[in-house]
């Protein structure tokens, strides 16, 4: 992989390298309301309503800003991976 490049000129417009942090703490607030809707479901007995992902994180709250094109002449180094 030492010499491997970029397909597409395309890159991430970030201010971090990656958003694993951003979601794995939208996955663990994820897991913690599917928990609590099964306690809800359980002392109610009514149906299990789990949430989506959607309702517990915002993605235009993670580290990344979505994607931009570059010049791959002017910026070869981009184009590695």
């Amino acid at each position: 992989m030492a010499r491997s490049r970029r397909k597409t000129p395309k890159t991430g417009m970030t201010i971090t390298e990656s958003e694993k942090d951003d979601k794995v703490a939208a996955h663990r607030r994820l897991r913690v309301a599917e928990r609590a809707a099964l306690k809800a479901a359980e002392a109610g007995d009514e149906a299990v309503v789990f949430p989506e992902l959607k309702e517990v994180s915002d993605p235009w709250l993670m580290g990344k800003d979505g994607k931009h094109w570059f010049d791959p002449e002017q910026f070869p180094k981009e184009m590695r991976k």
